[in-house]
């Protein structure tokens, strides 16, 4: 397949904020075999360069100046099968969601907690995407890999050598830059072993009428969970959750609840703890927050909307005004979880 690259091109239904700004030049990547003349081209040696999902993880505050590459690689398939255990590997390009319904509607299980998150299979290790106590992680076999400083030269890597961290990888430190991910293995199962106790999972379970829930039905739940508290972005814009939930030490942890014992809180590694984020924003008076179209969604603090012509310096600055707030009052950094540029 020939590639085409495109001048000055409009990135809105390239970014789930809906932010009107602009790429110098464009270019899809629909096969993985055209990968070395891309990374031969012109365009692409003269840089800068800005590799794309399903731009739902992003925040843009500029016209791009360089390339923007959209990963449009896609397909499915079964590597193998040993007892219960499938092993499926999906393209970058694959819509995250349609890959956890299609699985789910093989009969293989593992993955109906991160249902209806947005983005793509490429983006979910980078980002360790997880919800209602599942990581991508925990299911994640292996990355396949294109080294963009060997010409594309496959590379796989392994779960542990992912190095995986709370909405954190290797993709995101060391190989940023360096390694495109083409393709995800999971490691998947034919027997349910579901994780039903997290969040409002058991709430909307019983609001269902089911006893004895399957996977299927463990994801519809999901599914409803997340639509009674997120906007859908063809509404209005988001990047989902745009504040990572904090994680401090114990002695932080323990004069904040002291002072604030309804405040959430979960075991994380190293004997520290996570904070939830989104009730830290919500004391702060901040839910249902306005400035301009630059918006506190009005359900979930922890998302930030566009109600239509903010521009992403305005969203920008509106997550800073939430970042100050919560230090402000709690002495808690939030870091954000989109890119922004």
């Amino acid at each position: 397949m020939t590639l085409q690259f495109r001048a000055d091109v409009d990135l809105r239904p390239h970014n789930t904020f809906g932010m009107a700004v602009r790429a110098a030049h464009f270019c899809q990547l629909d096969d993985a075999s055209d990968l070395p003349s891309l990374l031969a081209h012109p365009l692409y040696r003269q840089g800068p360069v800005l590799w794309l999902g399903g731009g739902s993880n992003l925040l843009l505050t500029r016209d791009y100046p360089g390339l923007v590459i959209k990963v449009a690689l896609a397909g499915i398939r079964l590597l193998g099968e040993d007892g219960d255990d499938v092993i499926v590997e999906a393209a970058a390009g694959e819509n995250w969601h349609g890959f956890v319904q299609h699985v789910l509607d093989q009969g293989w299980f593992g993955l109906e907690n991160l249902s209806l998150i947005p983005g793509t299979v490429g983006a979910s290790p980078v980002q360790n995407i997880g919800a209602y106590g599942v990581e991508v992680k925990d299911r994640l076999l292996e990355v396949v890999c294109a080294r963009l400083d060997r010409n594309g030269e496959a590379l796989t890597l392994s779960n542990a050598e992912c190095r995986f961290g709370y909405r954190d990888s290797v993709f995101k430190r060391e190989a940023a830059g360096r390694l495109l991910v083409t393709a995800v293995r999971f490691r998947l199962s034919r027997r349910s072993d579901l994780r039903t106790g997290y969040g409002d999972i058991q709430k909307q379970l019983q609001a269902d009428g089911v006893d004895q829930p399957t996977p299927l039905d463990v994801s519809r739940a999901v599914v409803a969970i997340r639509q009674s508290k997120l906007p859908d972005p063809a509404v209005l814009g988001n990047a989902g959750s745009f504040f990572k939930n904090p994680v401090v030490d114990a002695g932080q942890a323990a004069e904040l609840l002291e002072r604030h014992p309804q405040l959430p809180n979960y075991p994380a590694a190293d004997g520290r703890v996570k904070l939830a984020a989104g009730w830290l924003i919500d004391q702060c008076g901040l839910k249902g927050y306005r400035d301009g179209d630059a918006g506190v969604h009005d359900k979930q603090a922890l998302v930030l909307v566009n109600h239509g012509q903010a521009t992403g310096a305005q969203m920008h600055a509106l997550a800073r005004k939430v970042q100050d707030s919560v230090s402000e009052k709690f002495g808690v950094a939030l870091e954000p979880e989109p890119l922004i540029l």
